[in-house]
Order: structure tokens, then sequence, then C-alpha cells
């Protein structure tokens, strides 16, 4: 354990990722915390107020917690292709009495600015980015404020870039990590290559500490990662059934789903690739979904909602890792101190 982790009062190697959307609570968080390690609350998607209120949620139960936001790295989507898009899945939302979708795409940056204002003003132990490296002078500002800084990347190439711009942590996920790939360059998936290696990989090439993440369910994988070289390793999947978790009881009740066990890296719902059980709406539109975050999350959001609300896991997000299998509905502390068990 470092000592920047360990000066936060930790007690084992194993975090609760950021999941946006929903399964990351401020109960899930504080959960985490109790029981030693360190819960990340997902500000992607929430406004600032939203934000600001899951935060004080937290604070209120006086643990150590973090924050993690997408910084801005979007994929332009090309107009046409976005319109034909559209009609493709017009009759998917059809079926819930949507309006058709499809005007202008929207392209917003999910409040950045306003959320970095937020948090300079009011700091939190531990703020983590995905997506995007923010500028060195953001970076540098939120350190000052007294928050520990955590880049999310995908590579060495990419660690090199988190480095420059003077982050404290980096969190390595691999091509088996649940929902989104945070790489920076979405074109271009990442390579499949095993976390540990990965982690192991990185570390040649700097001094910085590592939190890995991707397709981590079991002990065994906790260990292997440790011995790589990593400080602390980072769950999602393996917590989207826990007491805690806010995920919708049709995504639950999929990853509980013995027929579902296959997990294919799609653009098909948000227009950047994510990890996800695989269903009718993958296999129908994957082929034909063009590149663009975030307009095709903007898109298809209407949509992905009504079939969470009604129980219809074929046209829904199912985000889950490699290890899904390992997801287990008991409370958030069993899980992670299951995990961190024989180190």
């Amino acid at each position: 354990m470092t000592t920047a982790l360990a000066d936060l009062g930790l007690t084992i190697p194993v975090l609760a990722a950021p999941m946006a959307g929903g399964p990351s609570t401020p109960a899930l968080v504080t959960a985490a915390a109790r029981a030693g390690g360190l819960g990340f609350l997902a500000a992607g998607y929430r406004t600032p107020q939203a934000m600001a209120e899951q935060i004080a949620a937290v604070r209120a139960q006086a643990v150590p917690f973090g924050v993690n936001l997408f910084a801005p790295n979007p994929v332009p989507v090309d107009v046409a292709a976005f319109h034909r898009y559209a009609e493709a899945i017009r009759a998917e939302g059809d079926r819930y009495g949507l309006e058709p979708a499809g005007g202008e795409p929207v392209q917003d940056d999910d409040h950045w600015q306003d959320k970095i204002d937020f948090l300079l003003a009011e700091p939190v132990p531990v703020i983590g980015f995905t997506f995007g490296v923010p500028d060195a002078a953001v970076v540098a500002a939120l350190r000052l404020a007294g928050s520990l800084v955590v880049q999310t990347v995908t590579s060495a190439e990419e660690a090199r870039v988190a480095v420059e711009a003077g982050v404290d942590l980096l969190a390595v996920q691999s091509s088996a990590a649940g929902g989104h790939s945070g790489t920076l360059t979405p074109a271009r998936l990442p390579a499949r290559t095993p976390t540990a290696e990965l982690v192991a990989e990185v570390g040649r090439t700097t001094s910085l500490p590592i939190i890995a993440a991707g397709g981590l369910a079991t002990s065994a994988d906790v260990a292997a990662v440790l011995r790589a070289g990593a400080v602390a390793a980072a769950v999602g999947t393996v917590l989207l059934r826990a007491d805690e978790s806010g995920a919708s009881a049709t995504h639950q009740a999929a990853i509980a789903d013995p027929a579902r066990d296959e997990t294919v890296v799609t653009r098909a719902f948000t227009g950047r690739p994510a990890r996800a059980l695989r269903n009718e709406f993958v296999d129908r539109y994957a082929a034909v979904a063009p590149e663009g975050y975030p307009a095709l999350h903007h898109l298809t959001g209407p949509l992905r909602r009504a079939a969470a609300a009604a129980g219809d896991p074929e046209r829904l997000h199912l985000w889950a890792g490699t290890g899904h299998r390992h997801a287990t509905a008991e409370p958030t502390a069993r899980i992670l101190e299951r995990l961190a068990g024989g180190l």
C-alpha cells in the first residue's frame, strides 16, 4: 500500500471502481470504505447538483472516498451516419412509444467546468479521470486543493501522457473491464493484454503507484495484479449485484442469468467501446453503429431507460466485465473482504 493511499486509512488493497449510470451509490462507496477499502462515486452523466448531493451524502458518513469524472475527449460523429443509425434503431423505440430520436447530435461535455469548479471549492480526498487526461493546470490545481489525482490509462503510451500531466496515481485498466474502456483513442480498441501483464508493462515505464482494473473477480485475480506491481485492485462488475448497488433490477438479473455467458466490446449503445453482456441489440446493431460519443449515448438513452424500467434486457446496455460470473448478491463489505482474503 502506498503512503498516499495508506494515509486515507485503507487497510485492504481492494477498491470499488466507479460505475456511472447508477450502480455506484453513496451506500456502496461508504460500505467499501468501512470494509477498509475505498469507493468512488461516479460523477459521469450526473448534473453538478446531483454530484454535489452524492458527495454530501458520503461526507456525512465521515469516510474516505473518491469521485470520478469523464474528462472531455469527444468522438465526433458523422452526421449522416448518425441519422442512418437513428433510423435503423427506430423500431426499438417504437415498442415503448418513444418519440422518434435523431435530431441534431448532442455533443456536450458532461458539465466539465462546473464539476471542476465545485471540486476545487469543495475538495474531496481522491479525484479520478477517465476518457481523457485533464490539462496539467487542472491537475495541479486539484492537487493544490488537497486531492489525490488518479488517471485511467489502458497502455504504457497513455501512462506517459498521464505522468506528464502530473497525476498522483494510475488506474491501469485492461480490456477485460466491464463498461466503457478508458482508452484515450476510442477509435482504436485496446490490446487484449491480461490485466497483470498490463500492470507490469506500465510499471516498467513509470514509478507512479498503479491501481489495477479489469476483470478482477476473485482473490487470486487480486493477488496476481499485486504481484505484478499494483498497489491496489479496483473492482466493478463483481459489485453489480451487491446489496448497496444501484444497478437496475433488469441489469442485475441479466448478470445472474446463467444463459448469458458471453461479453463483447461494442459501440452500439454509446458510440464508444464498452464491454457488455451480449444481447439482441448488440447482435442487430453492433455492425452498423457509427463512432460518436456522446452523440450515440444521448440517442439511445431514452430506449435504454425504457428497457430497464420494463425489465427488458435485450435493449439495455448490460455492462459487464469478463469476471461477471463471480458477481454475488451480498453486502459490499463481504465481497471486498473475500477478495482481499489471503493477501
